[in-house]
């Protein structure tokens, strides 16, 4: 099995040493986003954690699109929220980008993140043939 690298300039350029997304076979791992403007790589806003979850899911949508998926097609997500006092507009958010069936998740507290983000998400898009 082979792999592709996904790229698109819809979403953050990587900030290190790894690819916007790997598609194996019928799986395409998405890599964490943090909530940079893919135009300006700046933080949508330094305080405001519901803008920056915002933009942390327009940018996974537009990895999953260059991947020839969307929200719907991603079966996983892990979320790293530098305060768990925020996971309930979390919640919120996330459900305005996804429907039923929500896919796994888990929700991680963490003591940073890059860039002083507050929030980052990655996730596993599985696509059909």
């Amino acid at each position: 099995m082979s792999k592709h690298i996904i790229h698109t300039d819809h979403a953050p350029a990587a900030i290190g040493a790894y690819s916007q997304a790997v598609r194996a076979g019928d799986t395409v791992y998405l890599s964490g986003q943090i909530p940079l403007v893919p135009e300006t790589m700046t933080l949508v806003s330094e305080t405001d954690f519901a803008a920056q979850t915002h933009q942390v899911f327009k940018n996974l949508r537009a990895v999953c699109e260059a991947a020839g998926g969307s929200l719907d097609d991603i079966v996983k997500i892990n979320a790293y929220l530098t305060d768990l006092s925020n996971f309930a507009t979390f919640n919120e958010v996330m459900a305005q980008y996804f429907t039923q069936p929500f896919p796994a998740r888990a929700a991680v507290g963490v003591a940073s993140l890059p860039r002083g983000s507050l929030v980052e998400a990655e996730g596993v898009m599985v696509l059909s043939k």
